[in-house]
């Protein structure tokens, strides 16, 4: 059995503030440009010292201790380049410049290291702790449970502290095993903490709860409790929906689920595999109030056959786009992979769905897999 928390090769970046970062980056050396315009041209009666000291000081905002050193160095080859085309090496002013440059320079280098440092070591502990609450809120999947062979991927989409909304659980019961897998709309703590109410509800009603339905109606009702909470946003509350399912493998050789908005499992039979979607659609958890008629679903069963292969997964992993702006094909993928155990598998679907994106997921991406070993 394999569950793990990883992060894909390359983070997302939100377009506006990638454009307003690379100009905060072009500044330091737009305006030593300026001053080489300044100075080699009929302006150069104006006083341009200021503007090359002030460059280093503006690179240690944006642009780290190589950067600035980087602006520094260029600043300096500016001014012996102005001082030296104006004749300029034997006025005090040109001297008290450079003095002015190189005390700004160290002291420009000196923050933006201690600057850097700090934030480091801040977003590896943020990192450390994030990590530990997403595995405290998805426990590993044990490797066998019951009938079955198991195993459990979590990818993060972003490099960095934030904890997305994907969950799963899978728990041995006397109505035999149960799992579960489901996705919050939104991200961050808000998501976390429904994820977390899902997840509680689910391990407490799964060993009590005979009727499989029974058992999404306590997470629904968890959720529902969790979204009127005090302390909630109001506008965020319309958007916490859960798009869930509940599976149920008993001793007999077949699967039970109820799926309420949730991606379709895929059962791999003889090497190929098969969508199970459901008859009826059911409304994601927290949108009941807006059908007309409350919905009143059932599980449905599934062949589920010794060697057999069922995988939930969240959207993140069927909404993954390559270069040509394509879906990543999970059916195919499905079939082609060939890993003996649920986690090599796993291992190598996950392979195949970074080479399909390029590193670059736009999701959080959670994967179960169970294989029927009686």
């Amino acid at each position: 059995m394999r569950s793990d928390i990883r992060s894909s090769v390359r983070p997302r970046a939100d377009g506006h503030h990638r454009v307003l970062w690379v100009l905060a980056q072009c500044l330091p050396f737009a305006i030593a440009v300026l001053v080489v315009v300044v100075e080699l041209t009929p302006l150069h009666v104006m006083y341009t010292g200021p503007l090359l000291t002030a460059t280093p000081a503006l690179a240690a905002v944006a642009m780290g201790p190589r950067g600035t050193i980087a602006a520094a160095a260029f600043a300096l080859v500016v001014s012996m380049i102005t001082a030296t085309y104006n004749q300029a090496w034997h006025t005090q002013q040109v001297y008290t410049n450079l003095l002015a440059l190189a005390l700004v320079s160290t002291a420009s280098i000196t923050i933006s290291s201690a600057a850097r440092t700090r934030s480091e070591n801040e977003l590896n502990q943020i990192r450390r702790i994030a990590a530990a609450a997403q595995e405290v809120l998805l426990r590993p999947v044990p490797a066998r449970i019951g009938p079955l062979r198991a195993g459990s991927m979590y990818v993060a989409a972003e490099t960095g502290a934030q904890i997305g909304g994907d969950l799963y659980e899978a728990v041995q019961t006397r109505f035999g095993v149960r799992l579960i897998v489901g996705d919050v709309r939104g991200k961050g703590l808000p998501a976390v903490r429904a994820a977390a109410a899902v997840l509680g509800a689910f391990r407490e009603a799964a060993h009590y709860q005979e009727n499989l339905v029974d058992v999404m109606d306590h997470c629904a009702a968890a959720l529902e409790r969790e979204r009127l909470s005090p302390g909630v946003d109001p506008d965020a509350r319309l958007e916490g929906f859960v798009t869930a399912l509940v599976a149920q493998v008993p001793r007999e050789p077949v699967v039970e689920i109820v799926n309420r908005g949730h991606p379709p499992p895929l059962m791999l039979h003889c090497g190929r595999a098969e969508a199970l979607t459901p008859w009826c659609p059911l409304p994601p958890l927290g949108l009941d109030e807006f059908m007309a008629e409350p919905s009143e679903g059932k599980a449905e069963s599934y062949r589920f056959a010794r060697g057999d292969r069922l995988l939930l997964y969240t959207d993140g992993v069927i909404e993954a786009r390559n270069g040509d702006d394509e879906f990543f094909a999970l059916p195919d993928a499905f079939e082609a992979v060939r890993g003996s155990a649920p986690g090599e598998f796993l291992d190598e679907l996950h392979q195949a769905l970074v080479r399909h994106a390029a590193g670059c997921l736009a999701d959080d991406v959670a994967m179960v897999v169970v294989e029927r070993a009686e």
